[in-house]
């Protein structure tokens, strides 16, 4: 059995997903462990190219279709990256999965959970984190982080408080729904009890 391990990191944006990615892969590279960030859509070329398409806020794409290319480029990763690194037996820092999907496209876009759920089994495999560590946050405060920032606002971005109101419930209910794999971590805190938070969320992997 391979000793490697899937973390993904979840949340609305603006919730500090790549920030805790970072810190919590340096803290887990000090304890000897080999660690390695990838994030969604993206990690791989092909991917990357997926992820340039579906956040050009220049494009109209439909909810199905940006639905399957997120799965298109989640399984490229898959194959290309996840595969290979869990096999040697290094721990994995996934900045958003197979939930981002089920919040975004599942409840966001309204397509459906269990239906965006169907397509990503395919195109991972069945592929389940180890653990996840969901970053809450209340939308509106995630939606003023991301306006912060100097980069513009990608198309999911610019959708309207409805949406991420939505993503945000549905986020909940999958925490609500697997508790023993989904960790929830308050996203309010500052950054350093976030990454406490969340060492002491995979703390029984470790």
């Amino acid at each position: 059995m391979s000793d490697g391990r899937l973390i993904t990191i979840e949340g609305i944006d603006g919730a500090g997903k790549t920030t805790l990615a970072l810190s919590l892969l340096d803290a887990l590279r000090e304890r000897g462990i080999e660690a390695h960030i990838l994030r969604e859509p993206g990690g791989v070329r092909a991917a990357e190219r997926v992820r340039a398409l579906v956040k050009d806020a220049e494009l109209e794409i439909g909810a199905r279709a940006e639905a399957l290319l997120y799965a298109a480029a989640r399984a490229q990763l898959v194959e290309e990256a996840i595969e290979p690194l869990l096999e040697r037996g290094a721990w994995l820092l996934l900045d958003r999965f197979v939930d981002s999907s089920l919040a975004y496209q599942g409840a966001g876009r309204e397509l459906g959970i269990e239906a965006v759920r169907a397509i990503n089994e395919f195109a991972t495999k069945g592929l389940r984190p180890d653990r996840t560590l969901l970053l809450t946050l209340e939308p509106e405060l995630g939606r003023a982080r991301s306006q912060a920032r100097l980069d513009a606002l990608d198309r999911l971005e610019r959708e309207d408080e409805a949406f991420f109101v939505r993503v945000a419930a549905a986020y909940l209910g999958l925490w609500a729904a697997d508790t023993d794999r989904v960790k929830r971590i308050d996203a309010s805190q500052p950054p350093e009890r976030v990454l406490e938070a969340a060492i002491a969320a995979i703390s029984d992997l470790l």
